[in-house]
């Protein structure tokens, strides 16, 4: 019995052993080629710096041959060495197959060796999509932020919209205690009950001037929510754009109707006609702050005729200095995304402002 014990226990062993070979960290050493005519005082300084930075394992030689940066992978998969051949182009700069390094970006080089020897080589690691993740890990990220909504979300504070969608999700949503405080003291002023909650989440915190970037960090995946800046290179999005035609996602926009609108607000206009089309709308709040409308104060008018949804959204926005665009949610669910004639950038954050009451009648006929 105890043998048989015994067995299975090394069976078991032997078969997980390949999986903890395969994620093994390596050793990198690296070799810096200089020219032979002017490296004395060169190497001496590059030592040194190097050595400063706690980036071991350096060897540096002279040669007048023509060498080229690159990675050679020697060892076992179990025990990898990576034999890094990099360049001493003159007393302040390197170049290696990470590219080229100043005196100045020593934490910079010694982070690259270190991802080297966790990942290995590029090419050997799993291929990357938006936000530094692999493309098994971004599906898993937007299939959780697909989640519906599934709640009231108008009039609460923006805080409480984000906590709550974060409770349907699988993974943490991280914010600073500074930015929760902001986010409590604003209303969200969309209904978003019927999205997905990646994208409530983006236009929740849009206005407020924050976005949601999904990061992993040791394998685990989180959301963390930061403030917008110009230097931002990826944030998760409201909606995204359609993969195909627009007649396909959103059929109703050419449908026909009747409409006769005399000195409406485009607020109300716009909302008659979504609910007719049965999708919800947002608004491009930066943009609309930006360049000071307020579709709920500016007034628009559609003479009596019988036109598509499309062409009446499209008459009726740019009057209002604004336009439309389909997009859809992590679930696939089209919504109309209004914004304005002149862009704005997507990180700007959202500005205060007030309009005079327009003192005219009103008149929508939408049958």
């Amino acid at each position: 019995m105890y043998f048989r014990l015994f067995l299975f226990s090394a069976i078991l062993l032997m078969l997980c052993l390949p999986a903890q070979v395969a994620r093994a960290a390596g050793t990198v050493r690296l070799e810096l080629v200089g020219d032979a005519r002017s490296v004395g005082m060169t190497f001496q300084e590059w030592g040194r710096t190097l050595s400063s930075a706690g980036i071991k394992n350096v060897r540096l030689r002279s040669s007048n041959e023509d060498v080229k940066p690159g990675i050679e992978t020697q060892g076992t998969p179990g025990q990898p060495v990576y034999m890094v051949t990099g360049i001493v182009l003159s007393r302040r700069e390197l170049l290696l197959p990470g590219g080229k390094f100043k005196r100045s970006e020593m934490g910079r080089l010694k982070q690259w060796l270190e991802d080297l020897a966790q990942q290995g080589p590029p090419e050997g690691r799993p291929a990357k999509t938006a936000f530094g993740l692999t493309v098994p890990q971004f599906q898993k990220v937007k299939a959780d932020l697909a989640r519906p909504v599934d709640f009231a979300t108008k009039g609460r504070s923006r805080r409480e919209v984000a906590e709550k969608i974060a409770q349907r999700l699988s993974h943490p949503l991280r914010m600073a205690p500074e930015i929760a405080q902001a986010l409590a003291e604003e209303k969200v002023e969309e209904e978003l009950t019927e999205l997905s909650g990646g994208t409530a989440l983006a236009c929740v915190l849009r206005p407020a001037g924050y976005c949601l970037v999904p990061q992993v960090d040791g394998g685990r995946i989180a959301y963390v929510v930061v403030q917008a800046r110009p230097d931002l290179a990826e944030i998760w999005p409201v909606g995204w754009p359609l993969k195909k035609r627009r007649v396909d996602v959103l059929p109703a926009l050419l449908e026909f109707l009747n409409v006769d609108i005399q000195n409406y607000a485009a607020a109300d206009a716009v909302n008659a006609i979504a609910k007719r089309l049965k999708t919800p709308v947002l608004y491009d709040r930066n943009a609309l702050a930006r360049h000071g409308i307020d579709p709920a104060k500016v007034l628009v008018t559609l003479p009596r005729s019988r036109t598509t949804y499309s062409i009446a959204l499209r008459r009726l926005l740019f009057q209002a200095r604004l336009k439309f665009e389909v997009r859809v949610d992590e679930a696939g669910t089209p919504f109309l995304w209004i914004s304005t004639l002149k862009p704005v950038s997507q990180q700007a954050p959202a500005a205060r402002f007030e309009l005079a009451t327009y003192g005219l009648g009103n008149h929508c006929s939408i049958p």
